[in-house]
């Protein structure tokens, strides 16, 4: 981590003042595999606390493997608070499992690229998603999700970029440790406000 930061340092004082004021963040990790995937379409578009609640609770009704989401009932995704378009993805993705169109474990030993157009082909399954996944899954040192609200508006406050082609020419320079820059870019938004995620 020290190389990166010691690059991001060189490429941005942005960096420097984050860890200046907040210090250094902690670097995400996520268990690889199908309920990762599916917790990861429950964030999308709500809060990480209110998608790890829903997950929660489908666990505690049910066992969270493909098998189990796949003939899951559209209303009893719903009464544990999951939207209809979500409990369509989920099946999806758990289908894609049981067809063996999709190989999850394989993924580990895939490049970005490859692992990005395996899972593209899903629907509900997106360029979000997928940096997520690979980031905190797969641990890609190169990646910055420009589809991230908080990554968006701490680049706007702290670079006063607000054109996202304009964003994706400057964070250029952070490579080949964008996913470190954008790490530390979370944890300036979530200090700032004061806020505190388990991932």
């Amino acid at each position: 981590m020290q190389e990166a930061i010691d690059h991001l340092f060189q490429k941005d004082p942005i960096f420097q003042h984050i860890i200046d004021t907040y210090g250094l963040p902690t670097i995400p990790r996520r268990p690889q595999g199908f309920e990762t995937l599916v917790l990861l379409i429950l964030e999308q578009q709500v809060s990480i606390d209110s998608a790890k609640a829903t997950f929660l609770k489908i666990k505690a009704h049910t066992d969270c493997s493909p098998e189990a989401m796949s003939v899951l009932p559209d209303e009893e995704f719903r009464a544990l608070g999951v939207s209809r378009q979500k409990t369509n993805y989920i099946k999806i993705l758990a289908q894609a499992v049981l067809d063996k169109e999709l190989d999850i474990e394989s993924l580990a030993v895939k490049s970005a690229q490859q692992v990005r157009e395996e899972l593209i082909r899903l629907k509900g399954i997106g360029n979000w998603t997928i940096d997520i996944y690979l980031m905190f899954c797969l641990q890609e040192p190169d990646l910055i999700p420009l589809g991230d609200i908080a990554v968006i508006n701490t680049i706007k406050e702290l670079l006063d970029i607000h054109d996202k082609k304009e964003m994706e020419i400057h964070t250029e320079k952070w490579s080949p440790y964008r996913s470190y820059a954008t790490f530390l870019l979370w944890h300036y938004y979530l200090r700032k406000r004061k806020r505190t995620i388990v991932y």
